[in-house]
């Protein structure tokens, strides 16, 4: 069907709906098996206590700082493969991750350098509790070691959904659940003994706790880059390498490009992440029940957001091929299909939070006063999804477009100006809710100005139609 998109074949509304479909299930199958993941990874934590929880919990905002660096990266160069693509330009497109694949091995390399050199003195600097320190480095370390082959993993699959391929990097995303679960049963725990029924099984084990869950992460994510990377270069009709001959040497314009993209991604990745880290700075004095509530409840309501996510992803690859095939009134359509059906799965998403959220922490930590305080701030912010399921997936359509500026500003200015000086005001009398009373208003008024930047982009969009029709 998108080949429909790049001939100027006419779609109609049912069409739209059912490409938009396609393209997002198998997202948002990948991104509820990522969660699954930091579910079961939680869970298995958790079990080990509040200080082990609370290790994983006190950098887990410098890691997705880490991660938002390498996904601009390779947003930056799949974004110009998308338009390529959509302008029927394939070998156009080939080029351009050829020379990805030097310049993003480099920049991962870097990135990585950095983050083994801070891990030692990161959880110092976040204001954590002497008691978790060690752990929390070492969990750092061994994340930062392998962003490489994280990078890889970003790289291949942002590729590959831009080129239309959804299935392909959904299936290794559960595929990488399995892993993972696998690998933390052999790392984490000692060996022990399981009883099934009437049945003894010995489960050999590591036993490492916090190192365990970092490493079978590491090593789940690493197979994957493997075999998505492989399928990209060897078997993806429209990337695959072996079609022509070209060089891998990164060229000025299309760096140019990349950077034009991804730097405003990453620049709003790290203010984003920074305010995280100033959100974990804030959290940390009010003890370790409220830093281990804060990093479980995170988790818990990102099976929320995550279908969002998904769509954004669809988002991305709809808008890029209409409007590198200079389809511009589809682009506007296909925006707010996918806005609104985020706007309505986050929704009813949020209303399942609300109601099963003493279930979900039950889940994932067995300490009762985690527990309580992880499902009232829960509550606060399922009042949150359907505003937070329009940032999430017009932000995904402005990536598209290569508009990546005024989403970055807003995300920027609405982090940093409202939700960090809300939650410093409200956190010394209400504690860990006034931190999340201030996401949740923030999170509302994002999404009501993200909604007004689509329209604003519909006009313009009805412009370049209109000039493209008088030509």
């Amino acid at each position: 069907m998108l080949a429909m998109i790049r001939n100027g074949e006419r779609l109609d509304f049912a069409t739209q709906l059912r490409l938009t479909l396609y393209l997002s299930v198998p997202s948002m199958v990948a991104q509820l098996s990522a969660i699954a993941m930091q579910y079961i990874d939680a869970a298995m934590v958790g079990s080990l206590g509040a200080e082990s929880s609370a290790a994983i919990g006190l950098v887990s905002t410098t890691t997705w700082l880490f991660w938002g660096f390498l996904s601009a990266a390779a947003t930056g160069f799949s974004v110009q493969v998308a338009h390529l693509i959509g302008a029927n330009n394939a070998a156009g497109a080939r080029s351009v991750l050829r020379q990805s694949i030097v310049a993003v091995l480099l920049f991962s390399i870097a990135v990585g350098a950095l983050g083994v050199a801070i891990s030692g003195p990161l959880p110092g600097w976040l204001g954590g509790d002497e008691s978790i320190r060690v752990e929390a480095s070492g969990y750092f370390r061994i994340f930062a070691f392998f962003l490489p082959a994280l990078q890889f993993s970003f790289l291949s699959g942002a590729m590959l959904r831009c080129a239309g391929n959804m299935k392909v990097p959904s299936m290794m995303g559960v595929a990488m659940c399995m892993l993972d679960v696998a690998f933390n049963f052999l790392l984490i725990f000692p060996t022990r003994e399981l009883s099934i029924g009437s049945l003894s099984i010995t489960m050999p084990g590591a036993g490492l706790g916090v190192k365990g869950a970092a490493l079978a992460t590491v090593m789940a994510e690493t197979i994957v880059a493997g075999v998505l990377t492989w399928y990209m270069v060897k078997r993806s009709d429209l990337l695959k390498l072996s079609q022509e001959q070209g060089s891998y040497r990164p060229r000025r314009n299309t760096l140019v490009s990349a950077v034009r993209i991804g730097l405003p991604m990453g620049l709003e990745h790290a203010a984003i992440s920074g305010a995280q880290i100033m959100t974990t700075v804030i959290v940390a004095p009010l003890g370790i029940v409220a830093i281990a509530s804060n990093a479980f409840a995170v988790i818990a309501e990102s099976i929320c957001y995550m279908p969002g996510y998904g769509l954004g992803e669809a988002a991305t690859t709809l808008a890029g091929q209409c409007y590198g095939a200079r389809r511009y009134s589809l682009v506007s359509r296909f925006g707010n299909i996918t806005v609104g059906a985020g706007m309505a799965i986050m929704g009813a998403m949020g209303i399942v939070m609300y109601l099963l959220a003493p279930q979900i922490m039950a889940i994932m930590s067995p300490v009762e006063d985690i527990r309580t305080l992880g499902v009232e701030i829960l509550r606060i912010e399922a009042w949150a999804e359907p505003m937070f399921g329009a940032a999430i997936v017009a932000y995904g359509f402005f990536i598209g477009l290569g508009q990546t500026i005024a989403p970055a500003t807003l995300n920027l200015l609405s982090i940093w100006g409202v939700r960090l000086t809300l939650a410093a005001l409200l956190a010394p009398t209400m504690g860990l809710k006034g931190v999340w009373l201030a996401m949740c208003i923030e999170l509302c008024l994002r999404g009501l100005v993200f909604l007004i930047l689509l329209v604003v982009n519909r006009s313009r969009m009805h412009r370049l139609e209109n000039s493209l029709n008088n030509q």
